[in-house]
């Protein structure tokens, strides 16, 4: 298949590495937010089948957009532009293109969050144990907390457990990603921790979900994409 990658920067360049072992073609790139750029660079990519947008919170409002105008669907892999979801998924319908939306494509993370959501059923009934959330990152990460952060605290608030979580961040050195959650009594505690060795696993997950989306409709995560739902 033919992807188009939208953000060029560390993600994106990997996601071009690795599209070969996918049976990926890239047919064009995409490195600023302009959305008459995109529209007028069609014509030099030939056909596309998904696009990968790695690129920064404020390109997604415009790009998603100008993508659904050319009736390509997306994976949006950029985080910290919630506010503008509602417009986002308004284009999309309207254009009726397939996205693939989350704040994490690593598979290990997707299934850690299922884990997550077991967990805070459980503790939900023990008053006594208290909740807890940290996530870390390099340094250059600009949101915090984190998109995967915010998306396991809500998945634990939404299977239950309706009491304070902690949420911090540590943002140093070149952190590739971590997130752990605790469940803290009066004489133990629990912890349950991911920890990504390398991005790779972000783009390895991108890469799936361009393929998995194509010629679908609607708005997705990976959730759908691992048949989680």
């Amino acid at each position: 298949m033919r992807i188009l990658l939208v953000g060029h920067g560390r993600m994106g360049r990997m996601v071009e590495r690795l599209a070969v072992d996918y049976d990926c073609e890239v047919a064009g790139i995409v490195e600023i937010d302009n959305a008459t750029r995109l529209e007028t660079s069609a014509r030099d990519w030939g056909p596309v089948d998904a696009a990968i947008d790695f690129s920064y919170p404020d390109a997604v409002p415009v790009n998603v957009p100008a993508l659904a105008k050319l009736g390509i669907n997306v994976v949006v892999g950029t985080t910290g532009w919630g506010s503008h979801e509602p417009e986002v998924r308004r284009a999309a319908a309207e254009a009726g293109i397939g996205l693939v939306v989350a704040p994490n494509f690593s598979t290990g993370v997707v299934l850690f969050e299922a884990i997550a959501a077991r967990a805070a059923k459980l503790f939900a009934a023990h008053d006594e144990f208290g909740a807890w959330l940290h996530e870390a990152h390099h340094a250059a990460k600009k949101d915090a907390p984190s998109g995967t952060a915010l998306a396991l605290a809500r998945t634990m608030k939404d299977a239950g457990y309706d009491r304070p979580i902690d949420v911090s961040s540590t943002r140093a050195g070149h952190i590739p990603g971590t997130h752990t959650i605790g469940f803290d009594g009066a004489a133990e505690s629990i912890t349950l921790s991911h920890t990504a060795r390398d991005r790779s696993a972000f783009a390895r997950g991108a890469l799936v979900a361009a393929r998995w989306v194509t010629g679908k409709r609607g708005w997705f995560t990976m959730h759908d994409v691992l048949g989680l739902r």
